[in-house]
């Protein structure tokens, strides 16, 4: 009895450990400022009507010149991707459509972007796009900027 006490105790305070763990990194993340949340998908061209699923949820952050996002529901430090402002280019904004509604945050409003000839779509708030398209178009001069 004794035993599965100890058992359930462990457990509780690995768990607990881990979501202490999620916390503290995702603290680290927004300690520089400059970050929103932000889902991502890589898109399939072939698809006619956008489903639910490929969604990734994560946070971006401004790095300088480029946007780091990193997934909401993992240990790694670092970025799981890295997105050059001089490599995106802005397709088109859409709506979500159909399941996506539930696989994304309320109020979510879809970019279709390319980086570098990998088509992906960035989903975030209506306030986040505002300053993302801005961040884009405040490049340095010079440099190409791509928004539709």
């Amino acid at each position: 009895m004794i035993l599965a006490f100890q058992v359930c105790g462990a457990i509780v305070a690995a768990a607990l450990l881990g979501l202490f763990v999620f916390g503290l990194r995702r603290r680290l993340i927004q300690r520089s400022g400059g970050t929103f949340d932000c889902s991502l998908r890589l898109a399939d061209v072939k698809e006619e009507l956008p489903s639910g699923k490929g969604w990734i949820y994560g946070v971006a952050r401004y790095s300088g010149d480029s946007i780091e996002w990193f997934r909401v529901f993992s240990y790694a430090p670092r970025p799981r991707r890295s997105l050059q402002r001089s490599a995106i280019e802005v397709l088109h904004r859409r709506e979500p459509q159909g399941e996506e509604e539930l696989a994304l945050l309320s109020d979510s409003v879809v970019l279709v972007c390319e980086h570098r000839g990998l088509r992906l779509e960035l989903a975030m708030s209506d306030d986040a796009l505002t300053g993302f398209l801005a961040w884009l178009e405040a490049a340095p001069p010079g440099q190409r900027v791509n928004v539709a």
